[in-house]
C-alpha cells in the first residue's frame, strides 16, 4: 500500500560543504616577516653569525699569511686559479697595509662585535655613546674592506675567496648594526636625517639596498672575470 503523495517536490539539495579554513593572508605573512626582521633576536643572531664567519675567514687568512711568510712559494688551499688565488692577493703590498697582515685586524675587531651580539641577545642594552662609537669604528672597517675589494678587482687582478667572504659578512654586520642604531636613535643624527633614516628602516629600504648591492657585486665579479675564475 503506497503512501499518498503530498504534491510537493523537495528542492533541498545536498548539504553545503563547509568552506575550508582560510589560508593566512599575504598581509598577515608580511606582518609576521616584518616583526621577525625587527626582532632583536633575529637582528643580533644575524650579526653574531656574520661576525663569526668573518672571524673564521680572518683566522684562516692569518694562518695563510704565516705560511707564506715561512715559504713564499707555498700553495694555499684556496689557490683555485690564476684569478681566484689567496696567495696572489696575500703577497701584494695591499695585504699588509699597516705593516702586518690585514687579517689580524679582523681577529681584533670581530670578537668585539660578537660580544655586542651575545650580550644584546642576553638583554644587555649598551650606552648610546658606545653604540655610536661601534658604528663609527665598524664603518671604517667597511670602507677598508671595500678598498681591498677594489684593489683586488682592478689593481691586483686576483680575488681571494676568504677575502670575498669577509667583504660580504662585514656588509651584513654593518647593516644589522646600522639597523639597531637608527631604530634606537644612537647616532646623534640631526632630527630630519634621523626621521628619514628611521622611515627607511621601517619600510625595509635597507634590505632592498643591501641585497641589491651584493647582487651587483657578484655580477661585477662575473662580468669582469667570468670563466677565468675557475681557470
Amino acid at each position: 500500500m503506497s503512501l499518498p503523495s503530498t504534491g510537493r517536490t523537495s528542492t533541498r539539495g545536498p548539504a553545503p560543504t563547509p568552506p575550508p579554513e582560510a589560508a593566512p593572508s599575504a598581509d598577515t605573512a608580511l606582518a609576521r616577516a616584518f616583526r621577525l626582521r625587527h626582532d632583536n633576536r633575529f637582528i643580533f643572531t644575524t650579526m653574531l653569525v656574520s661576525a663569526c664567519i668573518s672571524l673564521l675567514a680572518s683566522f684562516v687568512l692569518s694562518i695563510d699569511a704565516l705560511l707564506l711568510a715561512e715559504n713564499p712559494d707555498a700553495q694555499l688551499a684556496c689557490d683555485v686559479s690564476a684569478v681566484l688565488s689567496c696567495g696572489t692577493v696575500a703577497q701584494s703590498w695591499q695585504a699588509s697595509l699597516f705593516g702586518f697582515p690585514n687579517a689580524f685586524l679582523g681577529l681584533v675587531a670581530e670578537p668585539v662585535v660578537i660580544t655586542i651580539a651575545v650580550a644584546s641577545l642576553g638583554g644587555v642594552r649598551f650606552p648610546r655613546w658606545f653604540m655610536a662609537s661601534a658604528q663609527a669604528v665598524y664603518t671604517l672597517g667597511l670602507v677598508f674592506a671595500y678598498w681591498l675589494f677594489q684593489q683586488s678587482m682592478f689593481e691586483i687582478g686576483a680575488l681571494c675567496p676568504w677575502c670575498l667572504l669577509v667583504t660580504v659578512s662585514t656588509t651584513l654586520v654593518f647593516t644589522t648594526l646600522t639597523h639597531v642604531n637608527v631604530r634606537d636613535d644612537n647616532l646623534y643624527l640631526p632630527r630630519r636625517i634621523q626621521a628619514r633614516a628611521r622611515w627607511a628602516i621601517e619600510h625595509e629600504v635597507d634590505v632592498v639596498v643591501v641585497w641589491t648591492w651584493l647582487l651587483l657585486l657578484a655580477a661585477l665579479v662575473g662580468l669582469r672575470y667570468g670563466p677565468a675564475l675557475l681557470g
